[in-house]
């Protein structure tokens, strides 16, 4: 059996960017996408905290260092400069890589630049 699991996420990251005449896409710093473990045309989920828009897009490599952002094409209407969002990709992973799974979450200060990172997402108190 294989299960769906958050492979990676950048939590809230900043709009940079939002170019509608684009071909489409997100770009984002390659070097977040090194940490992270994220690849070009992968496929991430954006859930725009700002404005409460979740959607479906793809990875392209944006310059390394440069905390790019940016949300291209169609989705540019779903989110713009200046909002949070958290990107999220998944994986499917078998019983046995399960044993040692661990996602990468890479948590963002304002300016794009790296907070802190974790591989657990602590426990939610009532």
């Amino acid at each position: 059996m294989q299960s769906t699991m958050l492979k990676a996420k950048l939590h809230k990251a900043r709009v940079t960017h939002a170019v509608l005449n684009y071909e489409g896409s997100c770009a984002i710093d390659g070097k977040l996408l090194d940490l992270a473990g994220l690849r070009e045309y992968e496929q991430i989920d954006i859930y725009n905290v700002t404005n409460g828009e979740r959607f479906t897009t793809y990875i392209i490599r944006g310059e390394d260092n440069s905390g790019i952002i940016s949300v291209n094409g169609a989705a540019a209407h779903k989110a713009g400069v200046g909002d949070t969002i958290i990107i999220c990709a998944y994986g499917s992973y078998s019983e046995a890589e399960l044993i040692n799974f661990k996602p990468r979450l890479i948590y963002m200060n304002p300016d794009n630049t790296v907070s802190h990172s974790s591989n657990a997402i602590p426990v939610q108190v009532a």
